[in-house]
């Protein structure tokens, strides 16, 4: 069974329309062998909505699958991305995004942080962002992608993008669940993003588990486990998931849960609408019981680029 009709299956950003379920390909400390069978299987199970890095390295793993699914590409949305927050030397120039490995149809490029290494920082070059982001404007103009989007922008680095921009991000991709991102379930972003007209897709909307070294809640349980969340689950005979998916979606984001299992592909997009009151409970999760974030890079990295007191890092300073 596909999403309910209570909920929305897609939802149009110009004139693109992005699946409100994808799959999360990120495979974190534990590897990329298994990823070419485990996005198979999400395509065989109606998956149109692939979620990948450069980062990540399991690029040509998510190729080989769609070409063996016999799914033509125009039928799926795929979201290849580019390492750009800690630059190992400098931002990427507009020749420099039309070679390589780019793909040579993107339905969106989304700059991300470089989760996997251990970064070498230019402070002055990560303050830099806007640069990069005229570089993706040239993108769009030349056909090379559909959409350009942002990832783990707070609303200080957005508006930051907005003053310049020509072409304004289509897509905000952050940590998005019950319990998350430090103010509240994203809420104040949420409110911003939909003023602005840039569409937020949830990555982790389970919680998740990115690698360790930015991961300083590895000790909290997750949303998942959560005991209203439980609650709800059981007055709906659903699962846990399935009520955090469908918090967000019924609230305007997409998500791209991460699974290895054939069977949660399937329950992760039997979505169903909450009561407004159980929407409002979710809601209020995080002022109760306390926010968490998972991916939180600041300790790795010397700085927090989720701070919107100031668009850290603040001050330059000696790359290392």
């Amino acid at each position: 069974m596909s999403i309910t009709r209570d909920l929305a299956t897609t939802f149009k950003i110009n004139s693109v329309s992005i699946p409100a379920v994808g799959l999360g390909t990120f495979q974190g400390d534990d590897g990329n062998d298994r990823v070419k069978e485990i996005v198979l299987k999400a395509l065989q199970r109606g998956y149109r909505h692939v979620d990948t890095a450069a980062a990540y390295g399991n690029e040509k793993a998510i190729g080989e699958a769609i070409k063996e699914s016999g799914i033509r590409r125009e039928g799926i949305f795929a979201s290849p991305s580019r390492i750009f927050y800690l630059s190992r030397s400098q931002y990427p120039t507009s020749s420099q995004w039309e070679g390589g490995s780019l793909p040579q149809t993107a339905d969106i490029v989304i700059p991300r942080a470089n989760e996997n290494a251990k970064p070498v920082i230019d402070h002055k070059l990560s303050r830099a962002y806007p640069q990069t982001w005229a570089a993706m404007e040239k993108l769009v103009d030349k056909r090379k992608a559909k959409l350009i989007g942002i990832s783990n922008f707070n609303i200080s680095k957005t508006k930051r993008i907005l003053e310049t921009a020509r072409i304004r991000p289509a897509v905000n991709q952050v940590e998005l669940h019950p319990i998350g991102a430090r103010y509240l379930p994203q809420l104040d972003l949420l409110h911003f993003s939909a003023q602005e007209g840039i569409h937020l897709t949830a990555h982790q909307p389970l919680g998740g588990r990115p690698i360790a070294v930015v991961n300083p809640n590895a000790d909290r349980p997750g949303p998942i486990l959560d005991s209203d969340i439980v609650e709800i689950a059981s007055a709906y005979g659903k699962s846990p998931a399935q009520v955090m998916l469908s918090w967000a979606v019924q609230r305007g984001t997409s998500v791209v849960p991460k699974t290895v299992h054939e069977e949660r592909m399937v329950e992760n997009r039997e979505l169903f609408r909450l009561s407004d009151e159980h929407v409002l409970r979710i809601d209020r999760i995080a002022m109760w019981k306390g926010a968490v974030r998972y991916l939180d890079p600041r300790n790795y990295i010397g700085f927090d680029i989720f701070d919107e007191q100031g668009d850290e890092p603040v001050v330059d300073g000696a790359s290392g």
